[in-house]
This record gives structure tokens, C-alpha cells and sequence, in this order.
């Protein structure tokens, strides 16, 4: 199946690793060209060179007010167009609700949901017909996760932003669409299972509950975000995806 995403051009945030890296490098190996960011210039600048020619390394921390119009105007500058953008960040600090602090939530605020708002603004005036917003949220949109309290105050207001984005853009052709993983097998959800102090336990306990009785790939998230970008999904918008083996069992 052609994706239709040769020679595109997309902004993939927090793309030095994880999900986003994922992503991006979906998207690459089907033609598109993409500008990864990180905060750490040297891993930013690695991860760019494995996806190869058609990718640019940008240092940038979506907390930062200046990054979102930065990187707009670099894919223009360096591509001559933008198709879309998948605005992944880092999870917030875990923790329960005595356990985190105002500066954490201050934190995650002005990163995990500030900055995916004026990424998506940015993106939104540059978007032409067939452009796409897309939005790394989590599982967490539908029912809270124990011991990640910030995300589940911070991610279900995200998917609500995103929602009404893709009504107001929708009659200018512009999609927008949210991916909500599951265990996926990054070092985040290492980082999370190491919490436990039994880090094997905790990976067979959460495995169990799901019903493909395993951890994602990275590979198979990053290959359900790029159809959603790509142009072969013109007709999905307003759409919050799980990519989590089955575990959620609503409908």
C-alpha cells in the first residue's frame, strides 16, 4: 500500500528516541523527509543521521515559547513546505498525588501540554489542505494509570484540546489525529517497570493484561502513526487511536 508520503514534509518532536524516533523513522523509510528535535544536541544529531539524507537534526524543548515558530519556519526554510507534525514529549515526573511537587507540575504544564499547544498553533497557520496535526497522548486519555498522576491530569485535557482543533480546522481540509499507546517496549516504560524494584515482574504482570499477551514494538506504534499522517488516512480526524495490544476494552 502506497502511503503517499514521498517527499512530504513533517516535524516530529522528541524524536531523538522512543516513540517519536519511531515515528520518524516510518516515515522516512516511505519517501517522506522530517525534522526530528531533542533537547540533547548530540543525540538529536545521531538519531538524524541514522534516519538518513531526508533528515534534519533540531535541537528544541517544546517548553521553550520560541521552538514551535522555529521549527515551522525551518521546514520551510530547509524543505520548502510542511505536511503535518507528530508532537510526542517525554512523560511527566510519576508519582502519586502527595508525592509530586508544584515545579513538577509547573514543569509537565509548560512541556507536556503549553508546548504541544503552541506546536499544534504554529502548525495550524502554516497547514495547507491535506495538512495533518498529530498528538502522542496515552492511554491515560481514557482511565487514569496509578503512580502517573500528572498524566493523567495533563493528557485527557490535551486529547480535548485536539478534539476541538479538528473541529475549528477541519472545513480548511487540515486533520487532526491522537495516538495513545500502550506498553510500549521504550525506556520510558523500562524506567517505569524499573520503579517497581522487580523490573521482570512488573513486565510479565503488565504483559498478562494484555490480550496479545506482550509489549509493543516501538516499530509497530511508529507504523500506525505514519498511516495516520500519511495521506492514505484523508478521511480520519477528531480520531484518539490506541496502539496497545487490546487493553483497552471499551468500545
Amino acid at each position: 500500500m502506497d502511503l503517499g508520503l514521498k517527499d512530504r514534509v513533517y516535524i516530529v518532536t522528541g524524536a531523538s528516541r522512543g516513540l517519536g524516533n519511531a515515528t520518524a523513522r516510518a516515515l522516512a523509510e516511505d519517501g517522506a523527509r522530517v525534522i526530528i528535535t531533542g533537547r540533547d544536541e548530540r543525540r538529536v544529531e545521531a538519531a538524524a543521521a541514522e534516519l538518513g539524507p531526508g533528515a534534519v537534526g533540531v535541537v528544541a524543548d517544546n517548553a521553550d515559547p520560541s521552538s514551535a515558530q522555529r521549527l515551522v519556519d525551518g521546514a520551510h526554510e530547509r524543505f520548502g513546505r510542511l505536511d503535518g507534525i507528530l508532537i510526542s514529549v517525554g512523560g511527566p515526573a510519576p508519582g502519586f498525588v502527595a508525592d509530586n511537587t508544584d515545579e513538577q507540575w509547573r514543569s509537565a504544564f509548560e512541556s507536556v501540554f503549553l508546548g504541544a499547544v503552541r506546536l499544534a498553533r504554529a502548525a495550524a497557520a502554516s497547514l495547507g489542505e491535506g495538512g495533518v496535526i498529530g498528538f502522542v497522548l496515552s492511554g491515560s486519555v481514557h482511565e487514569p494509570i496509578a503512580g502517573l498522576t500528572i498524566s493523567n491530569g495533563l493528557r485527557p485535557g490535551l486529547a480535548g484540546f485536539a478534539k476541538s482543533l479538528a473541529d475549528e480546522l477541519g472545513p480548511r481540509g487540515i486533520r487532526v489525529v491522537g495516538v495513545l499507546p500502550g506498553r510500549i517496549d521504550t525506556d520510558r516504560v523500562r524506567e517505569l517497570d524499573a520503579l517497581s524494584g522487580d523490573p521482570e515482574a512488573a513486565r510479565a504482570a503488565g504483559a498478562a493484561l494484555i490480550p496479545l499477551r506482550r509489549y509493543g514494538a516501538p516499530e509497530e506504534f511508529g507504523r500506525t502513526a505514519a498511516f495516520l499522517l500519511s495521506p492514505a488516512a484523508s478521511y480520519l480526524t477528531g480520531v484518539m487511536l490506541p496502539v496497545d495490544g487490546g487493553f483497552r476494552h471499551g468500545f
